[in-house]
């Protein structure tokens, strides 16, 4: 599976996951010239900015490595972009979703509320 693939496979397995959990999908690949968000989600109580990383099972680094401080300020700066036009009572939270996948398929799962401040 190219990474493309595997990439859009770990949003859609995300989204997946929060909606069976009680989330609303707000948004999803959000751009704007600061960066993208993978997933902006509701708890009703936080509005959740979610990166998901996807991996092989047996990849080197945890996905959650890959969201370095670099990514976490273009993340941020993009949340509040959103912020700004989308105005919300909600509490912002940063979270990653971790994919593991084997043949094409799902075999691990992580998320990771609150993984780092805005």
């Amino acid at each position: 599976m190219d990474k493309r693939l595997t990439g859009a496979y770990g949003e859609v397995y995300t989204a997946r996951y929060l909606r069976v959990n009680g989330y609303d999908i707000i948004d999803a690949n959000f751009r704007c010239r600061m960066g993208e968000i993978d997933i902006i989600a509701s708890d009703r109580k936080h509005i959740c900015f979610v990166e998901v990383k996807t991996r092989d099972e047996n990849a080197v680094y945890s996905a959650r490595e890959a969201v370095d401080e670099a990514k976490q300020k273009r993340i941020i700066k993009t949340a509040r972009f959103f912020l700004s036009g989308n105005k919300t009572y909600l509490q912002p939270r940063f979270d990653v979703a971790e994919v593991y996948m084997k043949d094409g398929k799902a075999v691990s799962f992580n998320y990771i509320k609150n993984a780092y401040n805005g």
